[in-house]
């Protein structure tokens, strides 16, 4: 049976859209806070930042931050892992690179999510979003939006991206939520990333031999054994990682915040322009993911007036920074007409999102045409009762009930 973990990390919590309260207290009294992450965490202290500025500052220095994790204490036969040690489940996620592994492999990557690149997958999102809207109205209401909208969108995307065969697809995903979800056991978590690892090995075999159209296949014609399959395969992890919980959750969640303003589901329904701007605040105003890979200070660094010593982790708070009064006015309020802020729900710096464009048109494709095909969509439960994804990676619903 699933067992549910203990008490989120401080930098996790949320109420509601916002982040909560002790979250809130720790980002009102100063801009970097020691805090301790509990047992488990590799490091039981970190300094987490929550200021938008400071938070810039720390994105935008792989210079004196790395995001490389550090094996150098766990275990050779003396007890040690040389220094440049990387295990083989972390070959290829781009979130542990620096430079100049980073750049060489962001290099590989970026061609294929270029905005010209991922256009070309707009028609094919459309049908699988069409094709879930159908099968929603064929059940009827009441509907779970997440179950049966968010989850399989998200899905289905990231497999038609990376060119993962129809067939495989249900056995491809189930086999993923179950390494990603947090609230399964460690043992559960771990037999369900290695099935997941051993179906990504024969899959990057399987385009070696004959490259498909996806993303896979393209990387293998374009960089053949320049790219290795352990790094095609970490790639695979990377992208199901950004993208499942992500795209899951924006769309639940983002779907429950329209269902509080009706102006902005009438302006959207009739104005397809206007969504591309909504998208953007939903973006910043949600910010899904709690916190990007942590960071260690490479050399003593100052961040907002506090000294961060070498070898110090640090992680930053999203949520929080997109909150915060110097990005931009009124800023805990949904505001669609507010001009357009450069927030971080994508990151900063040279780990800035690549899937960032994908996941604008992805969200753009979603709400639209759901708010078209049920023009009467409404919560099927009070606005209180409807759950909140609290154990995951990126924040979410657990269910969102609605009637048309």
């Amino acid at each position: 049976m699933p067992r549910r973990p203990g008490p989120a990390p401080a930098y996790t919590r949320r109420t509601r859209f916002d982040p909560a309260a002790e979250l809130r207290a720790i980002a009102a009294a100063r801009p970097v806070t020691r805090i301790d992450v509990g047992p488990g965490a590799g490091e039981e202290y970190v300094w987490l930042v929550t200021g938008y500025d400071e938070v810039r500052q720390v994105l935008g220095d792989h210079v004196r931050f790395s995001t490389r994790r550090r094996f150098g204490r766990a275990a050779r036969a003396d007890g040690t892992y040389p220094d440049d040690y990387r295990p083989d489940d972390m070959i290829g996620q781009l979130m542990d690179y620096d430079p100049p592994e980073h750049t060489r492999l962001r290099k590989m990557l970026t061609p294929e999510f270029t905005v010209r690149r991922i256009r070309r997958l707009r028609p094919r999102i459309e049908e699988i979003v069409a094709d879930r809207l159908d099968a929603v109205e064929r059940a009827g209401p009441p509907a779970d939006l997440v179950e049966q909208f968010a989850t399989p969108v998200s899905g289905a995307v990231l497999c038609e991206l990376i060119g993962v065969p129809r067939d495989d697809r249900d056995a491809f995903l189930r086999r993923a939520r179950h390494h990603l979800d947090q609230g399964r056991g460690r043992q559960a978590r771990a037999a369900a990333g290695a099935a997941f690892s051993r179906y990504l090995a024969a899959l990057v075999a399987g385009q070696r031999r004959d490259p498909g159209d996806g993303f896979l296949g393209m990387l293998v014609r374009d960089h053949g054994t320049d790219v290795t399959d352990k790094e095609l395969r970490g790639v695979c992890v990377l992208l199901m990682l950004a993208g499942l919980d992500n795209i899951s959750g924006m769309l639940s969640l983002g779907t429950l915040v329209l269902l509080e303003h009706p102006d902005r589901l009438a302006e959207i329904r009739a104005d397809p322009g206007a969504v591309d701007r909504t998208v953007d605040e939903l973006l910043r105003y949600l910010t899904v993911p709690h916190a990007p890979t942590p960071r260690t200070a490479l050399e003593d660094v100052t961040v907002g007036g506090q000294l961060v010593r070498a070898g110090e982790h640090v992680v930053v708070s999203l949520p929080t920074a997109n909150r915060d009064p110097a990005l931009t006015t009124d800023a805990d309020r949904f505001d669609p007409a507010r001009e357009p802020a450069a927030h971080l729900a994508f990151g900063h710096g040279i780990h800035h999102c690549l899937g960032a464009a994908l996941a604008r048109m992805e969200l753009g494709i979603g709400y639209t045409a759901l708010l078209h095909r049920f023009p009467h969509l409404r919560l099927a439960a009070p606005a209180a009762e409807v759950p909140f994804r609290l154990h995951t990676t990126a924040y979410g619903l657990e269910r969102l009930p609605v009637v048309w």
